[in-house]
């Protein structure tokens, strides 16, 4: 069912449009988590670690094919804020040329290359061979990473949160099946971890193409719509290319950060892969809220009405601040039981670590919220370059703290390089917002589709 979006409370459809993709990111988070529950309580402090250190080279690939299929769904909500159906399938069209083209390209690169990158980020000798066993399957699955994201973009760009979330629980239930069955009973360690991962994405992936095919009879294209036109791949791309280098630019001080992280230590490591598991978790309303601005922006300017911006971001913000205290206080309370869900309780070092870890994180999360709410506006407007000036404010500050905090004080250092990194884009981003609304309101007038 599309959802318009530019008509009514914006509390009310923000609300509406972000409550079902918050089950989906929860329930995406859920069986990372549970993946690192199976593992840390099955194999150990080391195999988990070995799966923890791949998550910053995780985050800059993967990322980046997620950022370019939501970058590319913009112009989609453009088109169907405006009712323009026929563009609408023409740039859908598009969207599915480019992104086999960039699974292929990057599938074999990272492939080939991700043991020297682990080589290169210091990985620890005892658990690099893990690493490189589980990040290479999860590399070899990304054309499924590119199916399931871009045909859940293309449906929320018509206004639909609900339909992707159905078939990613599918997904996370599989999933946690098989990362039981392949773990537990055939011993295949944190290699059995991963191709759970992929398998579930793929079936995810089909199910929901398929279901698109048949439900959406607004993306029924026609033969002469399949047509490619490099217009509109540039068109695709200037939106969809700087959300997804947005990704991995904020990656790369993520990579510098959990280089130095490893020279803590693999129990060091293994404290930061939980703490960033359970907080990757509570930080899920922040990416539901900003995949609904996203949305939000792109059909409200598509539709001319910039008036409707404003409301709705101060609608966001209400709710990622309330958000936010309730975070704190369950990890300041609760921290410790939280992490016992990943270790065993006689790992009381590794505990206090990710307990201390997690307090750092959730008083900063306030600035997550901003970060990922004025974000996603912007783009959702139709300015992506921001987003990838907002991502080096991000990798400088991480690397900042990767380069001159962690050697100084240790492990307190991997803990503010993160909320140092979302104050910094803040300063940027606030006044960014601003000028962006002032360039669009200029914009909008010219073409005479909004009355101030």
């Amino acid at each position: 069912m599309v959802k318009d979006l530019t008509k009514g409370s914006p509390m009310k459809l923000i609300l509406g449009f972000a409550v079902p993709l918050l089950f989906g990111f929860l329930f995406q988070q859920f069986y990372n988590v549970v993946d690192s529950i199976i593992v840390g309580k099955t194999l150990g402090p080391g195999p988990l670690a070995s799966v923890g250190v791949t998550g910053s080279i995780n985050f800059l690939i993967i990322g980046f094919c997620m950022g370019c299929c939501n970058g590319f769904a913009i112009p989609l909500s453009h088109k169907f804020g405006a009712g323009d159906y026929a563009g609408l399938r023409r740039f859908v069209a598009n969207c599915v040329y480019l992104c086999c083209g960039f699974a292929v390209v990057i599938t074999i690169l990272t492939t080939l290359y991700c043991r020297d990158i682990l080589v290169l980020m210091k990985t620890p000798e005892d658990i690099i061979d893990g690493a490189y066993h589980y990040i290479w399957v999860i590399f070899l699955g990304i054309p499924v990473t590119f199916l399931y994201n871009m045909v859940s973009a293309i449906i929320r760009a018509l206004g639909d949160s609900r339909t992707p979330v159905y078939f990613l629980v599918m997904s996370s239930v599989i999933n946690i099946g098989l990362d039981l069955l392949f773990i537990c009973v055939f011993s295949l360690g944190v290699a059995g971890a991963a191709w759970a991962t992929v398998i579930a994405q793929t079936i995810a992936g089909i199910s929901c193409l398929l279901f698109m095919i048949r439900k959406y009879e607004i993306l029924h294209l026609q033969k002469a719509e399949w047509k490619a036109d490099s217009n509109l791949m540039l068109t695709l791309c200037s939106m969809g290319v700087p959300m997804g280098l947005q990704y991995s630019i904020t990656a790369i001080g993520s990579v510098i950060l959990q280089s130095a992280t490893n020279t803590l230590g693999s129990m060091a490591v293994a404290a930061v892969t939980a703490g960033n598991r359970v907080s990757s978790f509570l930080a899920t309303p922040f990416d539901a809220l900003g995949s609904t601005m996203a949305t939000y922006g792109g059909q409200n300017v598509g539709a001319g009405k910039l008036d409707r911006i404003g409301t709705g971001l101060k609608s966001a913000i209400v709710l990622g601040a309330g958000y936010s205290a309730i975070a704190f206080v369950l990890c300041f309370f609760g921290g410790a039981k939280l992490a016992q869900l990943f270790l065993n309780p006689e790992e009381m070092e590794v505990i206090g670590n990710v307990h201390f870890y997690l307090i750092c994180f959730t008083a900063f999360y306030f600035p997550l919220a901003l970060v990922n709410i004025i974000r996603f506006m912007i783009q959702g407007m139709g300015y992506p370059t921001f987003a990838i000036l907002a991502g080096v404010f991000e990798m400088i500050a991480r690397a900042a703290a990767g380069i001159f905090l962690v050697p100084r004080v240790g492990f307190l250092g991997s803990c503010l390089g993160s909320p140092l990194a979302w104050i910094l884009a803040d300063c940027f981003l606030i006044p960014a917002y601003f000028h962006v609304k002032k360039k669009t309101a200029v914009k909008l007038q010219k073409q005479g589709e909004i009355l101030l």
